[in-house]
């Protein structure tokens, strides 16, 4: 058992702080120990903040005008952290699948796995999920949303964390996905095949969720037995429970002369004057002998393009475990010992359908086996669109490494299956980062070292990952629709605005500055579209948001 707290020697101050922590989730139920719940990463990056350094030889290019990827390995909060400089605010979608804390080695919290037994258990869990899930939404444009994963052990406390971060009123749903397509005979109890994805979002009043694509199956119901000119059809009923004005009156089908009467308490759904109407136009089927009930007709060109999403997400639609297993064998052969529960493509491409435009940002930061990635390429190489993937993991287990970066590269540039046959590639490009550190004490030199390790940043910021020039003052990045150029000493001023000169497509400039200058005056002449930004006092503005001004001083 966990040592009771002693508040007989604790302050004036500690207490009302402790009153504090207390009355802050109370009206969400929880409630639980955040100074027991200290990761160990926090203690290792103290004094540091956390940038990101190109892994160059894992950089993959295939086609130019396909848009280039992002993969990062480290821990996530510190990946969160960076991309809440070069993202806030511009995530369409976030999908996660984070650990189920069952107690079985799912969970690893501060290089020891969580057991059932552990007093703690779920106070781990709801500080690490805490942590992420605030920077997480950060980056979520207005109209942005997130799917997150999970299953009995922490639905509850992952729903109350989410009503408290995003607002209870913006959660838009919880799913059922059916991940196990047959009934475990074995099971104890009952056999369980289900698992949730929570959705929230920002403001749900902005959110669109898209239509899914009419099966076969549904459109098969539609039939044409009349020959109608007009296509196939099926019929609806025409009668209602609820009481209308004069809405019992008799309906004659002209051909035959019958007459029919809605049951007592019951009346024809149109008025008199609006079935007569429909009758005229061959929209109400007395069925072929002319003699049947009568019953409107549904054309099948007049359905909406799509339907709606149901909650419950069934297995044959969506896809199952083993199905996600399969899928990555097919990459690897057996990998229960480097990754035994990766979700199906079918399954992040639902998320997709509902929730992405062609051109959205994605994002995963609990990336696993690289599942999302994969999606994303699958998705784009069907609609031609030009989504981009933000994939973030750890390489625990060599997870990143071996499996997710592998799995990536074959899907993207082809490979040759477990049977030994050509799978083709889907195309795209990818950039590999790892996390790194620099200082955090706001001397000269760390400043200037922040700025120098922030190429990476400031080139994922603006989406430029093209070189056009690297000087040892100065570099120059594009893309397609514009330029990144940065200059680290001030003393270039003039060689550096003799190369901006050069360039038609707008401009964002970043110039380094003990400061906080941007010399907005050395451009007010300039001809070009350009953006200015001093640095590194913007990148250590987002930081002193995260971890304090205590950590993080300003000028």
């Amino acid at each position: 058992m966990a040592k009771k707290k002693d508040y007989n020697n604790y302050t004036k101050e500690q207490l009302i702080a402790e009153l504090k922590k207390l009355n802050k989730r109370k009206k969400y139920g929880l409630v639980w120990e955040e100074d027991k719940t200290k990761e160990k990463f926090e203690a290792q990056a103290e004094g540091k903040l956390p940038v990101l350094v190109e892994e160059t030889k894992r950089e993959i290019k295939t086609t130019a005008h396909k848009p280039t990827h992002i993969l990062i390995e480290g821990d996530n909060y510190h990946a969160l952290s960076v991309l809440n400089y070069t993202h806030a605010k511009s995530i369409d979608v976030i999908y996660i699948d984070p650990p189920y804390n069952t107690g079985n080695n799912d969970f690893k919290y501060n290089d020891k796995f969580v057991d059932r037994e552990d007093s703690y258990r779920h106070s781990k869990w709801l500080s690490f999920m805490r942590k992420r899930l605030k920077l997480a939404k950060n980056l979520l444009k207005t109209a942005g949303v997130i799917y997150i994963s999970i299953d009995d052990n922490e639905v509850s406390q992952l729903k109350l964390l989410c009503d408290d971060i995003f607002g209870e009123e913006n959660n838009v749903a919880i799913n059922v996905w059916e991940k196990i397509h047959s009934t475990k005979n074995d099971a104890r109890y009952l056999s369980v095949n289900h698992e949730y994805i929570l959705l929230y979002t920002k403001n749900k009043s902005k959110i669109v969720i898209s239509l899914l694509k009419r099966t076969n199956e549904m459109n098969s119901r539609y039939k044409n037995p009349d020959n109608d000119p007009r296509g196939a059809w099926q019929s609806g009923d025409l009668v209602a429970n609820e009481i209308r004005k004069e809405g019992a009156y008799e309906v004659k089908n002209p051909k035959t002369k019958k007459v029919f009467t809605v049951p007592n308490g019951k009346h024809w759904v149109y008025s008199k004057e609006n079935m007569l109407q429909l009758i005229k136009d061959n929209k109400i089927w007395f069925g072929k002998e002319g003699n049947a009930f009568p019953r409107k007709k549904r054309f099948l060109s007049e359905v909406i393009e799509g339907r709606k999403a149901s909650t419950l997400w069934k297995s044959e639609e969506v896809g199952h475990n083993q199905e996600g297993k399969r899928a990555l064998k097919n990459f690897f052969g057996q990998t229960d010992d480097l990754f035994s529960t990766p979700k199906p493509v079918r399954l992040i491409k639902r998320i997709l359908d509902l929730s992405s435009k062609d051109n959205s940002i994605v994002l995963d930061f609990f990336a696993g086996s690289g599942t999302t990635a994969q999606a994303v390429l699958e998705l784009n190489k069907e609609d031609k669109g030009n989504r981009q993937f933000i994939l973030v993991t750890n390489n625990e287990g060599n997870i990143c490494t071996k499996i997710c970066y592998p799995r990536v590269k074959k899907v993207i540039k082809g490979y040759k299956n477990t049977k030994g046959q050509k799978v083709k590639g889907l195309g795209g490009n990818l950039k590999y980062y790892k996390t790194d550190f620099v200082g955090a004490e706001p001397t000269h030199r760390n400043k200037k070292l922040l700025t120098d390790k922030s190429i990476e940043m400031l080139c994922l910021k603006e989406n430029t990952f093209n070189e056009v020039l690297n000087k040892k003052y100065f570099s120059i990045f594009k893309s397609k629709v514009r330029y990144t150029a940065i200059l680290f000493n001030e003393l270039k001023m003039e060689q550096f605005k003799k190369e901006i000169k050069k360039l038609k497509l707008p401009i964002s400039i970043y110039v380094f500055s003990l400061e906080g200058d941007d010399f907005r005056e050395e451009f007010v002449e300039s001809q070009n579209d350009i953006t200015l930004c001093s640095i590194p006092e913007a990148i250590l503005k987002v930081y002193r948001r995260i971890y304090g001004t205590d950590k993080i001083k300003s000028k």
